[in-house]
């Protein structure tokens, strides 16, 4: 996750629930003995108070600018919120990446593809996945290997370094490609004899 989404998503969720804590303490506060205990300088809420009485909001109308402010902000509030979900459901598509030849570019999925069966083909893997994330001054790729019951781990982790991640690296040079490995292995089924 970039961290402008990442930010945003956080920033999202603060006002949220500064929204809601506000509103808490609102209806907390309109409670008899909790309104009791309130600095007087406080505004007095009770059970039957509104927060805009039809005469305020009448007067509120007669100010020019009061209908279209409220209609501009709430036009930015769905914008923004429209912005947010595009930018979470975003698929992800990573832009090409620059080679060091001008005009040379490096698809991302082209390379996660072609690494993904290059790992598929090693001894001792049985199944492969590999998908590349980051910038495009950083690549990491993200690998889960299903072994065959009868390899090793640490073979398996040299065979993917030294095969399949040092032909990426040379691939995508000069950016880095750091690497996430995980292992599993296939499921046993129990066998029952009759």
């Amino acid at each position: 996750m970039s961290r402008l989404r990442n930010g945003t998503n956080r920033a999202a969720l603060a006002c949220a629930g500064l929204a809601l804590v506000a509103g808490g303490g609102l209806l907390a506060a309109a409670a008899p003995g909790v309104r009791s205990r309130l600095p007087s300088r406080w505004p007095r809420t009770g059970y039957d108070t509104v927060l805009l009485d039809r005469g305020g909001l009448a007067r509120l109308r007669e100010n020019g600018w009061w209908t279209p402010a409220v209609i501009a902000a709430l036009a930015v509030a769905v914008l923004l919120f429209l912005w947010w979900v595009t930018a979470q459901l975003r698929s992800g598509a990573r832009s090409p990446v620059p080679l060091t030849r001008p005009g040379v570019t490096l698809r991302t999925r082209a390379l996660a593809s072609a690494m993904t069966e290059r790992t598929a083909a090693l001894p001792g893997v049985d199944r492969a996945h590999i998908a590349l994330h980051g910038r495009p001054h950083r690549l990491t790729a993200r690998a889960t290997l299903l072994l065959a019951p009868d390899a090793g781990p640490a073979t398996v982790l040299d065979r993917v370094a030294g095969d399949t991640l040092a032909q990426a690296r040379a691939s995508a040079a000069p950016r880095p490609v750091a690497a996430e490995v995980r292992l599993g292995v296939p499921a046993h089924r129990t066998r029952r004899a009759t």
